[in-house]
């Protein structure tokens, strides 16, 4: 590998919110974003556009696509209006998207409600 190969990018930092073995959710103050490693790719959400994925997961009625027992393939399409990124999903990855997205919205709350209670402390 020559120098030619290498690509230089900005310094990003990642604050790493939540977890799973599917995949994970970053917070970066700099950009004031969130980063999706998910299904095989980094998306990066303004935070209103991860609410947006946030209601499309949670609005598919998984139970439904198991149940049916019609011969139509097992994949949901999520789009979200106004960003870059589109995800064709199995049901499993569903579900684990899902999960990604509760943890992470845990975390967050979570974190508020620490910081709200330790800013009281405070004043």
């Amino acid at each position: 590998m020559n120098m030619q190969d290498l690509v230089i990018l900005p310094s990003i930092n990642f604050t790493e919110v939540f977890n799973t073995n599917k995949g994970a959710i970053y917070q970066s103050d700099s950009e004031n974003c969130w980063y999706i490693d998910f299904a095989g790719k980094l998306a990066r959400f303004d935070y209103r556009n991860l609410l947006k994925l946030k209601k499309a997961v949670y609005q598919i009625d998984i139970e439904n696509l198991l149940l049916n027992s019609t011969k139509a393939p097992d994949l949901e399409i999520i789009f979200i209006c106004a960003c870059d990124h589109c995800y064709v999903l199995s049901i499993l990855e569903i579900i684990a998207l899902k999960e990604l997205l509760q943890g992470t919205f845990v975390m967050l709350e979570l974190n508020h409600i620490i910081f709200d209670r330790l800013h009281r402390i405070v004043a």
